[in-house]
């Protein structure tokens, strides 16, 4: 172990400055890994360092190197395990426990002691020595730097340090006198006695040297012991003086600490002031209602316009006082709990006053109006009048009560309302219901009225009322099951009906239905919806501002048409594109409040506007052509002002009655078409429903001008053509009278001069069409015709080409012997011109009598057949030079010859 220290020393510490005081040869418990030393180290130079330093051998040769150092004033317990047994195990605390093993239970205790012998000595720390034998802990003399001389101390360090272990290696001057001493004496290693004997001698002199001087210098010795007594009587004084200082000091000190004390107090006083100086003022301005306020709360005038005004700024500052957050601890003050309840018995009181007083302006209202219809009604009572031509005489202009005045009267408590609201949703909702109930009444006999008025002007007067089930002031419909089969569209044609249909449109006087009627019709219904239209919207803004409720944002949007097929009928409805704007959820609450509150208030308009276009439509069944157009126009507004207000859904419900009604008319015409009966004993000439088709496509065209619904009429056109093409060929193949050609011809040709000078877009493939079938027909009959005038010479010609189309050449005909020349000239000779002009004459005349004289085809078809007999003349000479050539024989009448035989027949007639 020696050799090791020694080797440890030179290797390792020496080239740091430090010396080996002692070693312990150790492993880490419960590990088995190659063992390591533990030294403790001090520095030579001051001020001294003490480590423990851990050191291993290396792997790739017999060298150590330092692997780990702790300052020893980092270690805070050294643990021996057991104080009694042998035992190698010992734990160090650094800044985590460390447990080794060491080689011997001697080396182990050897180490520990070092270590508690180093602190005492450098450190004095409080070092706690666990399970450690009180024999291990001997304390050392203690010997101070200040009692001893420097150079004496550094002898006892010296000393101390060689106690501390036998070994103790010299320096570089010791080594050098050792050297020096033994060159002078040579026998030193031979004879080691004498060279002892030697440094004896020679130490005892040294002794007795020293002994002489310090015995002569006692003198000196006792003068200085003289000034070491007065220069200590001096620092005594300067103790003492300094101790007074020092107490004075302190009494300076208590002073200034108290004066500190009391200037921090003072501050804290001061702050503790001003904050609740402010929380005073927070709660005196924000919590302090003034006495006008409370006045016109509890006893302001809600009639006059300057006591709502200071009501509602009462109220609003009622509010912002409610809603002022308190700070931590407010509400546990006394006075703030007095304050709030203040404010909730202020705030109750004036909602309840608040809410009477409107509930009372509404009955108001409503008893001025009732009053006024009882009084009116009362008058014409006393009067002897009928009420139906009592609304009649005093309705001259169709318009509804205007409510402006009320609504702006309740308008000045918008912001109360707004209040109430936010304060007392209870009564506000009360509010909302009572109006609701009275402002429902009263719009439901105003209403009723409006269209009860609408209702006689349409029909003329009461008694034409009655005719179609009208009934004094019920504005409603309630005719029997025989006067609405009266009103029913007859197909048989034997009827006259109230009911205008394609077959008798052609038909009306004026005391009928005529244009002037149909006319009227449009205004006063064109009337009733200007009128219906802002009665419903001023309301619908009312409702919204006086109670505060956000209506849907009218966004600009695209309205397109839907189409949908309900119980087999094909409706349209509207829908607006709105764009990416999404409602909120408050915004959503608030408008479908709107639209309940409407339906509620306006319950009533949608049955009687039904009423009035059932009462339309029984008056005249294409009044519904009218009332779409209208319809339409007025849906189409009211959704570009407010697609999900109460106007655009009640107009769009209507709207769907109005197209089913037009649906049914169209459905209707279609089926008077199929009922069409003609006579056996008279020509047909232009169909009923044809010339209905006509003036119904001239009256539809003049309404739908500019109208937004156009679609559906296409769509009605599409229809009723093509039952008109289907039936106008159903009545040619049952006509007996009229040949076929000539009734396809007719019709079909009025139908292509109708379409052509109406120009109607979506029936331009019809019109051709029509062109088609009225040129292929004209062509049919004239060739038809013209075949029984030369029937002979007709047969002749075809046998002719049904000889040469079985192989006989042209030029080999006329050796056929039914077709020789003799047979020919024979045939010729049974036409001559007179004869000719003859057939053709009757052929007029009979052609005259299939045709009609509406649609005056007469001289197209006399010359059509004109051209169709010189064409047939040219066939006929045609066959005649190629199949007899140099025969010599022509027809006995010419083209100039036939010219002139239509010509003079045409002129005669």
């Amino acid at each position: 172990m020696t050799a090791i220290k020694h080797a440890l020393q030179r290797d390792i510490f020496t080239p740091h400055d430090e010396r080996l005081l002692s070693i312990v040869n150790v492993c880490k418990a419960g590990k088995k890994k190659k063992n390591c030393f533990l030294c403790a180290t001090v520095t030579t130079e001051r001020p001294v360092q003490v480590n423990v330093v851990k050191v291993k051998k290396s792997d790739k040769g017999d060298f150590y190197k330092r692997q780990t150092e702790w300052a020893l004033r980092d270690l805070a317990v050294v643990d021996a395990k057991d104080a009694n047994k042998e035992n190698p195990e010992f734990d160090l605390h650094f800044e985590k426990v460390y447990k080794w093993v060491a080689s011997s239970t001697a080396e182990k205790n050897a180490f520990i002691s070092c270590i508690w012998k180093l602190n005492q000595r450098y450190l004095r720390k409080k070092l706690e020595f666990v399970n450690v034998s009180s024999q291990l802990l001997e304390e050392l003399p203690k010997v101070t730097e200040e009692s001893v001389p420097s150079g004496e101390n550094q002898s006892v360090a010296g000393g101390d340090e060689e106690s501390l272990d036998d070994y103790q290696e010299l320096n570089t001057r010791e080594e050098q006198d050792i050297e020096i001493m033994m060159d002078g004496c040579e026998y030193a290693i031979s004879n080691a006695e004498a060279f002892a004997e030697k440094l004896s001698r020679e130490l005892q002199v040294l002794d007795g040297a020293n002994i002489q001087s310090i015995m002569a210098s006692e003198k000196q010795v006792n003068i200085l012991m003289q000034l070491l007594d007065e220069a200590l009587k001096e620092v005594d004084e300067i103790e003492h003086k300094l101790s007074s200082y020092e107490e004075m000091l302190q009494s300076v000190k208590e002073q200034m600490d108290h004066i500190s004390q009391s200037n921090d107090l003072i501050q804290l006083s001061n702050t503790n002031n001003m904050k609740l100086l402010e929380e005073i003022e927070f709660l005196v301005n924000y919590l302090d209602l003034s006495k006008g306020h409370i006045k016109a709360l509890t006893d302001g005038d809600l009639s006059s316009s300057k006591g709502i005004e200071a009501c509602t700024n009462a109220a609003e500052a009622l509010l912002q006082c409610m809603n002022v957050a308190l700070r931590p601890g407010h509400d546990e003050l006394q006075a703030v709990k007095q304050q709030q309840q203040q404010f909730k018995d202020l705030r109750e009181q004036f909602a309840r006053r608040l809410a009477n007083h409107l509930n009372n302006v509404f009955v108001q209202q409503f008893t001025q109006t009732l009053t006024l219809h009882y009084r009116r009604a009362s008058y014409h009572s006393v009067s002897g009048h009928d009420q139906s031509s009592t609304l009649a005489q005093h309705s001259v202009e169709l318009s509804l009560p205007k409510h402006l005045p009320f609504h702006r009267d309740l308008l000045r408590y918008a912001k109360l309302m707004e209040w109430l609201k936010n304060t007392d949703h209870e009564k506000y909702e009360g509010l909302n219901k009572n109006y609701v109930d009275y402002i429902s009444r009263l719009y439901e006999r105003e209403i009723k009225e409006f269209f009860e008025v609408a209702k006689i002007k349409m029909t003329g007067t009461s008694k034409e009322g009655k005719k179609f089930g009208l009934h004094g002031s019920s504005g409603k419909l309630t005719g029997s099951t025989s006067s609405l089969n009266k009103l029913s569209v007859q197909g048989s044609g034997n009827r006259r009906s109230q009911s205008s249909s394609l077959l008798d449109m052609g038909n009306m006087s004026a005391s009928d239905l005529d244009v002037a009627d149909r006319t009227k019709f449009d205004k006063i219904f064109e009337q009733v919806l200007s009128e219906l239209e802002p009665l419903c919207l001023a309301e619908q803004d009312f409702i919204s501002k006086f109670f505060k409720l956000q209506q849907s944002p009218a966004l600009p949007g695209s309205v397109v048409a839907d189409s949908t097929d309900v119980d087999g009928l094909l409706l349209s409805r509207q829908h607006t594109l709105l764009g990416d704007r999404h409602l909120l959820p408050s915004e959503k609450e608030e408008a479908g409040i709107i639209r309940s509150m409407m339906i509620k208030v306006f319950r009533c308009i949608e049955p009687e506007l039904n009423n009035l276009i059932s009462l339309g439509d029984k008056i005249d069944s294409f009044n519904s052509l009218y009332m779409l157009v209208k319809m339409s126009h007025h849906v189409w507004t009211a959704e570009n002002v407010d697609p999900a207000s109460f106007l655009s859904t009640t107009l769009g419900n209507v709207l769907v009655t109005v197209k089913r009604n037009f649906d049914k008319c169209i459905l209707n015409q279609i089926k008077q078409m199929e009922e069409v009966k003609i006579s056996k004993k008279s020509k047909v000439g232009i169909l009923p429903f044809v010339s209905g088709f006509e003036e119904f496509a001239e009256l539809a065209e003049s309404i739908f001008k500019n109208a937004e619904r156009r679609g559906d009429l296409d769509k009605a056109y599409t229809k009723l053509i093509r039952a008109v093409y289907n039936n106008v060929e159903k009545v040619a193949n049952e006509s007996q009278k009229t040949p076929r050609d000539v009734v396809m011809m007719e019709n079909f040709h009025h139908i292509f001069s109708t379409l052509s000078r109406l120009k109607i877009a979506c029936l331009e493939m019809e019109r051709r069409e029509a062109k088609q079938k009225y040129t292929e027909h004209l062509q049919f009959y004239v060739i038809y015709s013209l075949g029984q005038p030369l029937e002979k010479l007709n047969h002749f010609f075809e046998g002719i080409e049904a000889r040469v189309a079985q192989g006989i050449r042209e030029e080999e005909v006329s050796y056929q012997l039914a077709f020789n020349k003799q047979e020919l000239r024979k045939v010729i000779k049974e036409y001559p011109g007179k004869e000719v002009k003859k057939g053709l004459d009757n052929l007029y005349k009979k052609v005259d009598k299939h045709l009609c004289e509406e649609e005056n085809l007469l001289q197209v078809m006399w010359h059509s057949m004109q051209d169709e007999f010189i064409r047939q003349y040219k066939h006929f000479e045609g066959l005649i030079a190629r199949c007899y050539p140099g025969s010599g024989i022509t027809m006995e009448f010419t083209i100039q010859d036939i010219l002139e035989y239509f010509s003079s027949i045409a002129q005669s007639h």
